[in-house]
C-alpha cells in the first residue's frame, strides 16, 4: 500500500512539473536559431557577403557543371551569377544574371532573353533580408507560427511558417539538436510552369568571421534539382551597388 502511494504521489509531482514548464513558442526557436547561427551581435556586423562556389543542375535531358556567384548587401539586395556548361547537348554556355536592388528584380539569361522579374519570384526577394530573415521579422510585421516536429532526413526539425504582410508563405524547418536551419520551402512563379513549390536544404555549416554559413546547399523543384557546393565566403566586401541594379541599356 505505501509502494503504491509512493508511485503515485511520484507521478502526481512530474505532472505537475511537465505542467510548470513552459511550451516551446515559435519565438524561442527563432531565437535559438539566431544563437546557433552565432548570435545577434555576430549577425548584426555582417552587412554584406561574398560567395562563390560550383553548380551541378540535375534534368531529364542530365547533369550540368558550372559556377555560381552571389553578392548580397543589407539589408536585401542581392545579384546572382550563374554560368552553366551545356556542351554536352550542344549548347554552349548559359550565362544567367538575376539582380534586385532591394525594389525591382530584373534577370539576364543569353538563351532564354531579359525579362523584369514579376510575382510571387519578386517578393520572395524582397522578404528575403540579409543575413537572416529571423533578424527583423517582428518589426517587418511577419507572422509565425510553430507546426510541431518533423523529420529532414533522419533528424527531428522544428517547423516555423512564416506569413509576410506580402508575399507567398513560408515554410522552415530548424533542427532540433543544432538548431540551425535545415530546409525552407517556398513557393515561385515561373512564366514557364506558373506556381511550383521549391524547396532549400542546408549542410555542411561552417564558421565564418563568428557566423555559421552553409556550405552545401540543394535546391529542388518538380523541374529540376540543383546542388550548390561554396568554396568562398567573404564578409563586408565592398560591392559597386550597380551590380544590383539593372543593366545599363536593358
Amino acid at each position: 500500500m505505501r509502494s503504491s502511494c509512493t508511485r503515485i504521489l511520484l507521478a502526481v509531482s512530474i505532472l505537475t512539473w511537465a505542467r510548470a514548464v513552459p511550451a516551446q513558442t515559435a519565438d524561442d526557436v527563432v531565437e535559438k536559431c539566431l544563437t546557433a547561427q552565432g548570435g545577434r551581435t555576430a549577425l548584426g556586423k555582417v552587412t554584406s557577403r561574398s560567395t562563390t562556389g560550383k553548380l551541378t543542375v540535375s534534368t531529364q535531358g542530365g547533369d550540368f557543371s558550372g559556377t555560381i556567384e552571389v553578392l548580397n548587401q543589407a539589408p536585401n539586395k542581392v545579384r546572382t551569377l550563374i554560368t552553366l556548361d551545356l556542351s554536352s547537348v550542344g549548347g554552349g554556355s548559359l550565362v544567367a544574371d538575376q539582380r534586385f536592388d532591394g525594389t525591382n528584380a530584373y534577370a539576364t539569361d543569353n538563351m532564354r532573353g531579359d525579362s523584369d522579374v514579376t510575382g510571387s519570384r519578386l517578393e520572395n526577394l524582397r522578404n528575403n533580408f540579409f543575413p537572416t530573415p529571423l533578424l527583423s521579422y517582428k518589426e517587418r510585421g511577419v507572422q509565425v507560427a510553430l507546426g510541431g516536429k518533423e523529420k529532414v532526413a533522419d533528424r527531428d526539425a522544428y517547423v516555423l511558417t512564416f506569413t509576410p504582410a506580402a508575399g507567398p508563405a513560408s515554410r522552415v524547418w530548424i533542427d532540433a539538436e543544432s538548431y540551425l536551419p535545415a530546409k525552407v520551402v517556398v513557393t515561385v512563379d515561373t512564366p514557364e510552369t506558373g506556381p511550383l513549390e521549391q524547396t532549400s536544404e542546408f549542410s555542411d555549416f561552417r564558421e565564418v568571421d563568428g557566423v555559421k554559413v552553409p556550405f552545401r546547399l540543394r535546391n529542388s523543384s518538380a523541374v529540376q534539382t540543383f546542388t550548390v557546393t561554396i568554396n568562398k565566403v567573404e564578409h563586408n566586401v565592398k560591392i559597386d551597388l550597380a551590380l544590383f541594379s539593372k543593366p545599363a541599356g536593358k
